[in-house]
């Protein structure tokens, strides 16, 4: 693989590695703020598949339906991954 020539002053490359590694802390921050989310998260969507389940969901405007057990998808097993 062949790197594109690039007429950059020194300045402007430590500049680039400097915001590159910046930018780095602050989605690692983001990510463990969202992987620290992951238990209430799973509490949110168990209240969730239990409220449709027991009160139903909208099929149009005011209409509520009752959802059949059958019908409520089960928690997936593994963990949810939060995509940025």
């Amino acid at each position: 693989m062949h790197r594109i020539r690039s007429n950059r002053n020194r300045d402007t490359a430590r500049w680039l590695r400097i915001e590159s590694a910046e930018q780095q802390r602050r989605h690692r921050g983001i990510v463990a703020a969202q992987e620290a989310l992951a238990p209430r998260r799973q509490r949110w969507i168990a209240r969730f598949l239990e409220r449709i389940e027991a009160r139903g969901g909208h099929v149009d405007g005011a209409e509520l339906r009752k959802i059949h057990p059958d019908e409520v998808p089960a928690q997936p097993r593994r963990t949810l991954r939060v995509v940025s």
